[in-house]
């Protein structure tokens, strides 16, 4: 009998000796993975803040801010999650989407789809809410990319610095420098003094922005037109009436339309060239309405859309 006992109480004993080893082994292996996730994240600064980041994010999701994605394309950079324009991928970003998953539209991001990727990091939009921004927070870190143009410089030097990517931003950076100074020498002088105007049919309707929106800092800015009263005082996206607009009776017009910014009036752009009040503008009579000059999901921040709005501005400016 006492035999047995002992026989059971080295059992017990060997047990707790195993489990207490178990326990041991866990919290070791939970510390050295805690340890090497510190290990691996590091303190980058974007428009004077700091963030803390993973050293080498291999999942990137992009939330609601299509600047982003202009710059990861420039980059090279596949992202792992991305949000849908009417349910799929844009076209003009195939070459970094192909194997991407949806996270939800792009203002109406899904939760459930963002954990499913598993991100390392979140690149967001600032026009998010902070009730979403701080849900995004909840599952990675995250950050808010400016939808401003005059910090589309930040941005790809941020996006280059976190992607291992700082030499190409920076030859991007410099490339639209260099363009800025040509367009300035080469375009006629005598439309300088031209009303020059960009808008965005969004919802059949027409919008225009305030000066630091869109192109319109390409244009009053970097090229030097002046800026119309209209854009002066609008404080954000504004939506004119076709006769509210003609006022403003423009001698160049740059017209961007995405399909699916409107897909309850595909024909808008058509109904609008048929229209008696469209067609009394000084623009409209003299063939000077340019129509999607670049890819009209090309936000006017991320320099590559830069870069390409104003060697194609420059270039209908000066026929």
């Amino acid at each position: 009998m006492r035999r047995r006992w002992w026989i059971w109480g080295g059992l017990g004993l060997t047990v707790i000796a195993l489990i207490t080893g178990i326990f041991k082994a866990s919290w070791r292996a939970e510390a050295t993975v805690a340890a090497s996730r510190q290990a691996v994240l590091r303190n980058l600064q974007y428009l004077g803040q700091d963030y803390t980041v993973p050293t080498k994010p291999d999942k990137i999701v992009v939330a609601g801010a299509l600047e982003v994605l202009e710059d990861l394309l420039v980059l090279g950079v596949k992202p792992a999650g991305v949000m849908t324009i009417g349910g799929t991928f844009p076209a003009f970003f195939n070459e970094i989407t192909q194997n991407a998953k949806p996270i939800g539209e792009r203002m109406q991001p899904n939760l459930e789809a963002v954990l499913k990727v598993k991100p390392d990091i979140i690149l967001s939009s600032d026009k998010f809410s902070p009730v979403v921004a701080e849900q995004f927070k909840k599952i990675a870190p995250t950050i808010p990319l400016s939808h401003f143009p005059g910090n589309g410089e930040a941005n790809l030097r941020f996006l280059g610095e976190l992607t291992g990517k700082q030499q190409q931003a920076e030859a991007i950076i410099k490339e639209y420098s260099q363009q800025v100074t040509a367009a300035q020498v080469s375009l006629p002088a005598d439309i300088k003094t031209n009303k020059v105007v960009a808008i965005r049919i969004r919802a059949g309707n027409i919008c225009i922005y305030p000066a630091d929106l869109f192109f319109n800092e390409i244009l009053y800015k970097d090229l030097g037109f002046p800026i119309p009263k209209e854009i002066k005082a609008a404080k954000a996206q504004e939506v004119l009436s076709l006769e509210k607009f003609s006022e403003m009776d423009p001698d160049y017009i740059f017209l961007q339309y995405e399909v699916s910014e409107s897909p309850a009036k595909q024909n808008v752009v058509e109904d609008l060239q048929r229209n008696p009040v469209w067609q009394s503008m000084k623009a409209v009579k003299n063939n000077r309405v340019f129509i999607n000059v670049v890819n009209p999901l090309i936000q006017g921040v991320a320099i590559g859309g830069k870069i390409q709005f104003i060697q194609a501005a420059v270039e209908k400016l000066s026929q």
